[in-house]
């Protein structure tokens, strides 16, 4: 067991610890009601799990304002919703002769990148959205790359690396006027921002449970069936007893679904409280560090973003070299570097959301985000800033920066 240490946690985005009451609200469906709930028509134990199941997707329903709870299909996550999204809509519509050609914004989630790569590699046309210098994609240049065939666009309502949000509203205006379909990652947006789908436009949206205080290895993804452009429109991924209205079979995760309702339950009945709070937190992180160095830059909208995340590129740092420092000392202090590079094998590639934004490539190999969380204080923004800005002049001072 991995010995106990200080710790501030500044990395919501990658995951969030899963709050107390989530977890006392999953509990009994461990141990206690633990019955398939797809024999709720069997026998009575059964109803029991079948009933929390529809709880959490009455929840989910009603804040983000489907038009009826079974919009709402339980996954293993936003990866699994992200590939559905996509591949269900294009391979359905391939093999019905409806068009081949989709639309995504050039800093998606990779589980929306992959899956298009994926796909063109299987003959699907894809045109990929360049963002301007803040990762904001203009609804203008999505417009400019809609033609006859094209099926489904995807943008994320919030950028899990920069921060930046999406005008959704704009883009789910678009698509209906377009009459395309608007699929969202919305895994960061989830208890910052107003998810109303119908006012949005949305026809698709991913959700995840571990970033918004609930439990890892459960998801959603919301499903506009009265479009008729949408109804009996996606192809199932997972086939077997046909749960989730023959969209995603496999035995539902009941702990998890009621940890998901729960957690999205608890994220917007305190919203506000939260925003402020992070934001202001957030803010308080990037004044330390424009006082305390020079060489500075803030990557992401400045303003169009969320309220808890911030990151930031100090020049003349190794972001892996900064992060890995971090973590060695008491307190150990969490951030990411991981969001803004990654390693295949010996090779490290700066992160495609970087590529898209600079051409600097020390603003580029510097970046670290930092995901700011409910329960964060004032006192370790402070500590981690102090500690961080030593670490950043003793790094620039020892190669001479």
């Amino acid at each position: 067991m991995t010995e106990a240490r200080n710790r501030i946690y500044l990395d919501h985005h990658a995951t969030t610890p899963v709050d107390q009451r989530v977890v006392d609200a999953m509990q009994p469906y461990f141990t206690e009601v633990y019955a398939n709930p797809s024999n709720d028509d069997d026998y009575q134990f059964a109803s029991s799990a079948s009933r929390a199941v529809k709880e959490a997707r009455e929840t989910l329903g009603e804040i983000f304002n489907t038009h009826r709870p079974g919009d709402i299909v339980f996954t293993s996550g936003a990866t699994e919703s992200d590939n559905l999204a996509l591949r269900g809509v294009l391979e359905h519509a391939r093999a019905n002769d409806l068009g081949t050609h989709f639309i995504t914004g050039g800093t998606e989630h990779d589980a929306i990148r992959n899956m298009a790569k994926r796909l063109s590699a299987e003959g699907f046309e894809w045109t990929e959205i360049t963002p301007d210098e803040n990762g904001r994609i203009d609804p203008e240049a999505v417009r400019d790359a809609i033609r006859e065939d094209t099926l489904l666009m995807s943008i994320m309502a919030a950028n899990n690396e920069i921060g930046t949000t999406a005008p959704v509203a704009e883009l789910g205006a678009l698509a209906k006027e377009e009459e395309v379909l608007f699929h969202t990652d919305a895994v960061q947006a989830v208890g910052y921002r107003s998810l109303d789908v119908q006012e949005l436009g949305i026809d698709l949206m991913s959700i995840s449970g571990h970033k918004v205080y609930g439990p890892k290895g459960v998801g959603a993804l919301y499903i506009r069936r009265r479009n008729p452009q949408v109804r009996d429109k996606i192809q199932p991924q997972l086939l077997g007893g046909g749960q989730e209205g023959e969209i995603r079979s496999g035995t539902l995760n009941v702990p998890g679904i009621v940890g998901l309702g729960k957690a999205v339950e608890f994220a917007y009945a305190e919203r506000d409280s939260r925003t402020a709070k992070v934001q202001r937190l957030r803010d308080r992180l990037w004044e330390h560090f424009q006082d305390g160095l020079d060489n500075v830059i803030l990557n992401g909208h400045p303003e169009e973003r969320l309220p808890n995340n911030l990151n930031v590129s100090f020049l003349g740092v190794n972001n892996k070299g900064l992060v890995t420092n971090l973590s060695e000392n008491d307190p150990e202090i969490v951030v990411a570097a991981g969001a803004a590079c990654s390693t295949a094998g010996d090779k490290t590639e700066t992160s495609h959301v970087m590529r898209m934004i600079t051409d600097d490539q020390d603003q580029k190999r510097s970046a670290i985000r930092f995901g700011l969380g409910k329960e964060n204080t004032e006192a370790e923004i402070d500590q981690a800033a102090e500690r961080i800005i030593g670490e950043v002049n003793r790094l620039r001072n020892r190669f001479d920066f």
